[in-house]
């Protein structure tokens, strides 16, 4: 019964901070500048929860995620908090 509830699942490449007038400045072409390097693992978060991290492949011309680490029960736990 539980198996059939939708999830939100994010990967989440890094983030980054901008003031309101920085973004209204941004047009087609902007680069915004992540806190992760090139080839630093992705965050997976499922409901705005990190459980894992993975590294972006490509398939077929198509993005996704390879799940290299799942966190342990005890750090999911302490990201409830």
């Amino acid at each position: 019964m539980l198996l059939d509830i939708p999830l939100q699942v994010t990967v989440e490449l890094g983030r980054t901070k901008r003031s309101v007038k920085e973004i209204l400045e941004m047009s087609s072409g902007y680069i915004i500048e992540l806190d992760k390097l090139a080839g630093e693992p992705v965050d997976i978060l499922v409901n705005n929860r990190h459980i894992a991290r993975g590294e972006v492949v490509v398939i077929d011309e198509n993005f996704g995620v390879r799940i290299t680490d799942v966190l342990s029960q005890k750090e999911r736990l302490n990201n409830l908090r």
